[in-house]
């Protein structure tokens, strides 16, 4: 018997997450999770195609595909599979955040699973976006508001279809379960534990704090290194 699957976050929390970029989320997983300090986010640079989105939240739904040579299972059965993994992408807490791993090895990104039809689907499904090391296209159809973080951007689709889902991915250096909740935008993206997240709001107004006086005398006209210092010395007693 499987354990059941935790409960959503309340969605005030998610949202108070939104409110941060990636890199703020980063620093203060720093705080409440050093353990994690190497592990847990991406570490190789995507694509994003629309940067001036706001940060994406949501439960991941994981994915690998393949592009380079057609799918040996029956019409019938691809169908099949086709409507298992909506049902899987549409169904869960939500909002959800799709996570992709390209599986075609040193061709990877050769085919696009992502474009004008697929951004609009997993829209409609209850998805904020994607991530994934594989290819995109359709940049100028693509859904309005819909995220992307991309290995590459290509022109064709070539053989590609989905090879399975729901299990571990690793996305640009990034391990990702379904269900982990993720916080992404056009830095990268990060898995945030369950049990930490309700920690991070606070833990990012504090990493903002003890910037604040380093960055007001690093950006005044009286700059000096003696108050360099002092900056650095009072955030420091910042806690």
């Amino acid at each position: 018997m499987t354990d059941p699957a935790p409960a959503p976050l309340p969605a005030s929390l998610l949202e108070a997450l939104a409110r941060y970029d990636t890199p703020t989320i980063c620093n203060a997983m720093e705080i409440v999770a050093p353990h994690r300090r190497l592990i847990g986010f991406t570490t190789r640079p995507l694509v994003c195609p629309f940067p001036d989105l706001p940060p994406i939240v949501g439960y991941a739904r994981t994915v690998t595909i393949r592009a380079t040579a057609a799918s040996s299972v029956p019409a019938a059965e691809q169908q099949a599979r086709r409507i298992a993994y909506y049902e899987y992408v549409g169904t869960g807490p939500g909002p959800r955040i799709s996570v992709i791993q390209d599986v075609d090895g040193a061709d990877t990104g050769f085919g696009a699973f992502w474009g004008e039809v697929q951004s609009n689907v997993h829209k409609a499904l209850g998805c904020l976006g994607v991530i994934t090391d594989g290819s995109i296209r359709d940049i100028g159809q693509w859904a309005p508001g819909f995220q992307a973080l991309a290995g590459s951007i290509g022109p064709s689709h070539a053989f590609v279809h989905a090879d399975s889902f729901g299990g571990e991915v690793r996305v640009a250096g990034m391990m990702v379960k379904s269900g982990d909740l993720i916080h992404a935008d056009r830095h990268g993206a990060i898995v945030i534990p369950l049990d930490v997240a309700a920690k991070l709001p606070d833990a990012a107004d504090l990493c903002g704090r003890r910037e604040t006086p380093i960055l007001e005398i690093a950006r005044s006209k009286s700059f000096s290194l003696e108050k360099l210092k002092e900056a650095l010395a009072r955030s420091a007693e910042i806690h």
